[in-house]
């Protein structure tokens, strides 16, 4: 019998392992593109993309909030990623009221409570276990400067001029959102688990939601950027959000994949 070492995974690791980085990249690429051009050709409904990315976030919520009471215990999850999450939600699920009210609402709505229960969770029922030093980023730095993004360039829609501002808060905010996190397991020098699990939720959940630009600006050949009624700069500043988060967490789960596909745990951080 072939042993474990042999499988087609551990075959295909140690074969990436030898590469370098620029073949990983490229491959990495690839990879992306050609899931993009599947998604093209099968997924027929816009929206899908939007629900597809929301539903994946709502699973990486279940499986965060089941490791805090499962396990009780906080190590490894920035309580300032959760704040700013629920900051953006709340003001995106008011807009959503007033804007929209739809299917995007409802998911908004039970995004908004799982993350007030798990800021709860470590604030009050697990904060014996919440490492604060490591959790050190001013929110201002944040919040300000995306607030100040939002007033210079939001859409330009029938609505009234604060609830446009304000919408565009919340997708500037979201791109950024993340990076509380990532500066906390940058300083501890590691991920626990069921975090790790999270953030690369988060990073499938951006993909879908970045195929929807991509697949939208090529379909209507670069048209889909200078959408009437909304203003190309609005367009492209959400674009370039999208992918700036995306960005951000695509070197993440370049290094989950890896230490999956290795069948190793994910506990340390390359720095």
């Amino acid at each position: 019998m072939g042993s474990k070492r042999d499988s087609p995974v551990n075959v295909l690791s140690q074969w990436l392992r030898k590469r370098s980085m620029k073949v990983k990249i490229f491959l990495g690429t690839l990879l992306a593109f050609c899931a993009l051009v599947v998604l093209k050709f099968t997924i027929k409904d816009s929206d899908f993309f939007f629900k597809a990315s929301e539903t994946i976030h709502i699973v990486g919520l279940i499986v965060l909030i089941y490791k805090l009471f499962a396990h009780k215990t906080c190590s490894g999850l920035s309580l300032k990623s959760q704040e700013l999450t629920a900051l953006f939600l709340t003001t995106r699920l008011g807009c959503s009221i007033y804007m929209e009210s739809n299917i995007h609402t409802v998911l908004d709505l039970i995004f908004l409570l799982s993350t007030l229960l798990v800021i709860w969770l470590i604030r009050y029922r697990l904060k014996s276990s919440y490492m604060k030093e490591f959790d050190n980023m001013w929110l201002s730095f944040l919040v300000v400067p995306s607030t100040i993004l939002a007033i210079l360039i939001h859409p330009n829609t029938k609505h009234i001029w604060i609830a446009r501002v304000l919408w565009a808060f919340t997708v500037y905010l979201e791109t950024i959102s993340i990076l509380p996190q990532l500066r906390y397991m940058q300083k501890a020098k590691m991920i626990e688990t069921f975090t790790g699990y999270y953030i690369f939720a988060l990073g499938v959940s951006r993909f879908f939601a970045l195929a929807y630009w991509i697949i939208h600006t090529y379909d209507t050949r670069g048209k889909y950027l200078y959408l009437i009624g909304h203003g190309y700069i609005w367009m492209l500043a959400a674009l370039i959000s999208e992918m700036i988060q995306s960005f951000i967490l695509a070197d993440f789960c370049y290094y989950y994949t890896k230490s999956f596909m290795q069948g190793q745990l994910l506990r340390k951080m390359p720095v």
